[in-house]
């Protein structure tokens, strides 16, 4: 029984298809699982289920989240994205039943090649995650770990700043702390990319369409919002410093809104500067690669690590003085860089750039001109011929191409 809803509020929303587990909201929730179909699930499993999950499957056998989740994986810092329970009889990546099969074949593969025969059963228990590529599991190995929940993620080799390898990482001890790890980061009522957007539009579907009270909604949604992360209360106290999981999305928002006085605030309460941010990216590349050239500048300054690719990461014309300062700070000045600075609009700092290169920097910019331009005027035309959609758009490619071949050391 929830201590926020009445037993009768919590019948009318499990009727527009929503639930309450662990304090969280769960959307478009399945029956509950039978106890005939959990003692068949567990029979596949090296020890018994857990008695958390067995709550959940108990209330709903499927349904979607609407969090954010964060975690580290392999140095980086990634966003998870569980937004989906498995059950059984989903068509695609949302069948339980499939993904269960799915690990019983990698299991079996995977004692072959080690030349071992394989027990049939399972240590951990896909039960979340979203399509193909996140997944979560509760383990259910007895021991030490078991009923913790861990998360898979796919490597993406040779993506910038993605994991080059796929990861494993423990969210919690339990199926009640993994819950309480998601949470929202950003407020869904004012950001368009939060996860929440869709939990509001799926309440609000409820409310307009089917007959959901709008009072009960409105109760709802206030205790959705119960899991909105609060930073700036801290900041205010002058403690932030102290959370460093919460300064890290303190910092998010001001790369996002270029705000460096923020950055100067998170500073002079004692937050370093020399983690991962966004994947393996560190803040410097993760301001660049938002366009947050002022945010950039003030993390500079104070001491954030600046990587030698950073001028290779603009996309729109840098001003000089903050290219000055990143070549200072460790840039390389390459020919890559000094296309990169020319190809935007900015040919001051290429030039800065070019005079930072030294002896060789024409034939590299050369080299890298050429293959840049080539690039855009591929994707020029495949975009004129309506094969390609490109967030430059054909005039901003074009422009990009002009550049390129107008500029000259």
């Amino acid at each position: 029984m929830s201590e926020f809803f009445s037993s009768g509020e919590l019948l009318a929303l499990r009727e527009h298809g929503i639930a309450l587990f662990a304090d969280r909201v769960l959307i478009d929730v399945q029956p509950p699982l039978a106890d005939a179909r959990m003692a068949e699930i567990e029979a596949a499993c090296a020890g018994p289920l857990p008695q958390a999950l067995r709550e959940l499957w108990q209330l709903t056998a499927g349904g979607e989240l609407a969090y954010d989740l964060r975690t580290q994986m392999d140095g980086n810092e990634e966003a998870l994205s569980w937004s989906e329970l498995f059950y059984d009889g989903s068509s695609h990546y949302r069948d339980l039943q499939g993904w269960i099969e799915h690990e019983q074949e990698c299991a079996d593969e995977a004692a072959t090649e080690a030349g071992e025969t394989w027990n049939g059963k399972l240590r951990y228990l896909p039960i979340g995650g979203f399509e193909y590529c996140d997944r979560i599991y509760v383990a259910v190995e007895p021991g030490a770990g078991a009923g913790s929940v861990v998360a898979w993620k796919q490597g993406l080799p040779g993506w910038t700043h993605a994991l080059q390898q796929d990861g494993i990482a423990t969210v919690a001890a339990d199926l009640h702390s993994a819950f309480a790890a998601l949470c929202l980061e950003t407020d869904p009522e004012q950001d368009e990319d939060s996860p929440g957007i869709r939990l509001l539009e799926y309440v609000d579907e409820r409310v307009s369409d089917h007959g959901l009270p709008q009072g009960l909604a409105d109760k709802l949604i206030a205790f959705y919002r119960r899991a909105l992360v609060d930073w700036r209360s801290l900041l205010a106290a002058g403690e932030l410093g102290q959370t460093p999981h919460l300064a890290k999305l303190a910092l998010q928002h001001a790369l996002a809104h270029d705000d460096a006085g923020l950055v100067q605030q998170l500073a002079a309460q004692g937050m370093r500067f020399d983690q991962p941010l966004r994947g393996s990216a560190q803040p410097v590349d993760v301001a660049l690669m938002q366009h947050a050239c002022t945010a950039a500048q003030a993390l500079i300054e104070a001491g954030a690590s600046v990587s030698d690719k950073a001028i290779h990461r603009f996309d729109r014309a840098p001003p000089t003085e903050l290219v000055a300062l990143l070549l200072a700070s460790g840039a390389a000045a390459d020919g890559l860089g000094v296309a990169r600075c020319v190809a935007c609009g900015s040919p001051d700092a290429a030039r800065l750039v070019a005079k930072a290169g030294g002896e060789g920097i024409a034939a590299a910019f050369a080299e890298a001109r050429n293959s840049m331009a080539n690039s855009y005027q591929e994707d020029l035309r495949r975009v004129r011929a309506g094969k390609l959609g490109h967030y430059l758009g054909a005039d901003g490619l074009a422009e990009r191409v002009a550049n390129l071949q107008e500029f000259s050391l």
